[in-house]
């Protein structure tokens, strides 16, 4: 698609985002398996949850202008997962809490990505005077910066003192 406008790159953003989403959905399982303390397992499920909803939200929203949701690949996520699967799932750790430090690191930057990504959207939505969809976006934008505070009070309080 051509981009000649600022609807252009909303709906092409808000498609990347879905490709971020599905992305990250599935290397945030992987995470969940492999965090060993509990409330870094409960915080992963919450973010599985929450990048479920941002998926349903970005399809809503990119269906509701005639366009799909899946013709964006997102290769700045792609590279996130690779790092995350790389050093969170695949390297070898011989400390438990090493490694839930490590989960929380490569979660994190994930997140930052979508946040960038959700602020953007979220910033064209309301230039374009879609209100609707801006807020289900900032919706989408507050829950995920949510799970971020969670995991660096997770990482401050609990994991990095033990791995420490």
């Amino acid at each position: 698609m051509a981009l000649s406008s600022l609807k252009d790159v909303y709906i092409d953003q808000l498609q990347d985002l879905y490709s971020a989403n599905r992305q990250s959905l599935q290397v945030t399982r992987m995470l969940e398996t492999a965090a060993k303390n509990e409330e870094l397992k409960k915080a992963l499920s919450r973010g599985i949850d929450g990048i479920g909803a941002g998926l349903e939200t970005m399809s809503e929203i990119v269906k509701g202008h005639n366009e799909d949701p899946t013709d964006e690949f997102c290769k700045g996520m792609q590279g996130l997962v690779n790092e995350a699967k790389a050093h969170a799932i695949e390297a070898r750790f011989t400390d438990d809490d090493a490694r839930d430090a490590m989960i929380i690191a490569q979660y994190q930057r994930m997140v930052h990505y979508a946040i960038a990504g959700y602020g953007c959207v979220r910033a064209y939505a309301s230039r374009l005077g879609l209100e609707a969809e801006a807020d289900k976006i900032r919706k989408c934008l507050d829950e995920t910066a949510q799970g971020d505070e969670t995991m660096t009070k997770i990482a401050e309080t609990k994991v990095n003192k033990k791995a420490a």
